[in-house]
């Protein structure tokens, strides 16, 4: 049985991963602290043979894995670009841990002292939420690859950076306070595609995001990745990012309502520039 109470919660929602999983999870194995940690895996009913090197890992280390291997696809099937939402909100839900790390089954850490480095500056910086760090970007059809976080990223960062829709925050570098382990996600996630930025904001609500200049992981960009539905070249996606940012305005009691205006008017060019030229 996983730490009963583990100071890191390391969460991996994985579906059709066979290739990229057990370099995953030997990331996270390799991984140097001096505090206990929990692996909480949910494999969303894949089809190939992620499920068995999955069990594989958790009967050699079951002091460290609370797995979820489900039998049937969480969805919702509908929308396609809601894919393997209910899989992520539960086991997120799951993380007992003082601390969330996030890793998606097809990325992978490169630094053995990743978990400890966030660990230690967020044990000093008790206002931060968030920390998070540079990563490789890869691509499957062998295009040159390239850092996540240009050099001029900034150290320290707030909420309202993130609601200029500037996406800074590599899903696999998040390390942030287990904000989620008491409290419900706000009403709007639910209809909100872009699980992601839906709980940075959540969190960066709560406190500020302190950005570490190292690569300590890689992001692999593969056709079967779901950043290629949500895009910029998904109409649909455009409409809901923006009805997201509207529902975000009213819930922080428009404290930021300029700088979401702003955003919400580059939506509309990006929204009307679309059904212009594929009308």
């Amino acid at each position: 049985m996983p730490a009963t109470h583990p100071k890191v919660s390391v969460c991996i929602p994985t579906y059709n991963h066979e290739q990229f999983i057990r370099q995953t999870l030997d990331g996270i194995l390799m991984q140097k602290t001096d505090f206990e940690i929990e692996i909480v895996i949910g494999d969303d009913a894949s089809t190939d043979n992620a499920p068995a090197i999955i069990r594989q890992y958790v009967e050699q280390y079951p002091h460290l894995f609370n797995p979820f291997l489900h039998q049937e696809n969480q969805g919702p099937k509908e929308p396609r670009e809601f894919a393997g939402r209910n899989n992520v909100l539960m086991i997120v839900k799951a993380c007992k841990g003082d601390y969330v790390a996030m890793c998606e089954g097809d990325d992978y850490w490169t630094d053995p002292l990743k978990l400890q480095k966030q660990f230690d500056f967020m044990e000093a910086n008790k206002d931060y939420m968030i920390c998070h760090h540079n990563m490789r970007v890869i691509y499957e059809d062998k295009s040159p690859e390239q850092l996540f976080n240009l050099p001029g990223q900034k150290i320290h960062s707030t909420i309202e950076d993130i609601l200029e829709d500037r996406w800074f925050i590599g899903t696999a570098s998040i390390f942030y306070r287990n904000f989620f382990r008491d409290h419900d996600f706000a009403d709007w996630h639910s209809r909100a595609a872009a699980g992601d930025w839906a709980m940075v904001i959540q969190l960066a609500a709560q406190g500020d995001i302190h950005y570490i200049p190292e690569i300590m992981g890689v992001y692999r960009k593969h056709r079967d990745g779901l950043s290629n539905v949500q895009s910029a070249t998904n109409l649909w996606f455009l409409k809901n990012r923006k009805q997201m940012f509207m529902d975000v305005n009213k819930w922080l009691d428009y404290r930021y309502d300029a700088t979401v205006k702003e955003t919400l008017r580059r939506y509309d060019e990006q929204i009307e520039a679309y059904e212009r030229n594929f009308s």
